[in-house]
């Protein structure tokens, strides 16, 4: 089965908090109170969404996070690289090298499709997609391969 992680949910379902009031700073804790989420685990999911540029943090009094860009510029894909690395269906699909069989494997490069096909699916959905998919018809993928 292929299921991103549970902090990558979580990940999402924060950003899509934060999306609903663009341009507001939030706290840790009130996040976690609108998610139903623990905040030490909000806190937890902030830090890498933030060394990814998906959100910027304010220090101080007043302090928390806010949405670095307009969530109809935040793909799904930059929200699964941040919480989980790369994209790759397999070892090799991410990075070449990896895999001492990688010189006798005929599946690599159809693995490399796979994968190709996923981050692009995934780089057209956004978060402003997420924030409300059940009245956004647009959100339905159609996927081809070349």
């Amino acid at each position: 089965m292929l299921r991103v992680t549970r902090l990558t949910d979580y990940a999402v379902l924060v950003l899509t908090v934060m999306a609903s009031e663009p341009g507001r700073v939030l706290c840790a804790s009130d996040l976690a109170e609108r998610t139903h989420l623990e905040t030490p685990t909000v806190a937890k999911l902030l830090k890498p969404l933030a060394q990814a540029g998906l959100v910027e943090g304010f220090r101080g009094a007043n302090g928390g996070y806010r949405l670095a860009q307009d969530a109809s510029q935040i793909s799904l894909k930059a929200i699964v690289e941040a919480m989980e690395g790369p994209l790759g269906m397999t070892e090799c699909s991410a990075h070449a090298g990896q895999c001492n069989l990688e010189a006798h494997c005929g599946a690599r490069a159809n693995w490399r499709r796979v994968n190709d096909v996923i981050a692009d699916a995934l780089g057209r959905v956004t978060l402003a997609q997420m924030q409300a998919p059940a009245r956004n018809p647009h959100l339905a993928l159609h996927l081809t391969t070349a």
